[in-house]
């Protein structure tokens, strides 16, 4: 199912390689030394998980129904117009950066307030519908980017090395 949610993503028009540069945005002051390489290798850790490939097939899908005018009313508006109030968006995204505790919640609302990289892409693609998706993208670079700051010790280890 991981496959899927990767070739999901790209059918959106995101890459593990957009994803991995707001990983290394946020971990890249802590980690002088972090390749672009390891940030994959954390997100593709966190596509692992049942929970965060259900909530990307979710969302994703919530998205083209809304993009394709499918979804009943007042949804079909609400998901459409990226409703601000309406948060379920963000909600499951937070499902994802949960997954690592309390600093991928601070990921989050730091991307979610600043859009990054392909974040604002997402955000302003004119005749795409990513309520969801940019949200997920952002839950699942926060969580990778926890990822690493919980292996830190390992990483820099890691780093030592080479």
């Amino acid at each position: 199912m991981k496959q899927l949610v990767i070739k999901l993503m790209a059918e959106r028009g995101v890459s593990l390689a957009d994803v991995a540069d707001l990983v290394y945005a946020l971990q890249r002051p802590f980690y002088p030394a972090l390749l672009l390489e390891q940030c994959t290798r954390s997100i593709e850790n966190v596509l692992e998980k049942r929970e965060v490939q259900f909530a990307f097939l979710t969302g994703i899908t919530l998205d083209v129904l809304a993009e394709q005018g499918r979804l009943p009313e007042p949804l079909q508006t609400i998901i459409a117009s990226d409703e601000p109030l309406y948060g379920i968006d963000e909600v499951l995204a937070l499902g994802i950066t949960n997954v690592y505790g309390t600093i991928g919640l601070t990921n989050f609302g730091y991307l979610d307030k600043t859009k990054l990289g392909i974040l604002s892409v997402l955000n302003d693609a004119p005749q795409a519908v990513h309520t969801f998706l940019d949200d997920l993208v952002a839950g699942l670079a926060a969580a990778a980017s926890a990822r690493l700051a919980h292996n830190g010790r390992a990483l820099s280890n890691e780093q030592q090395v080479r």
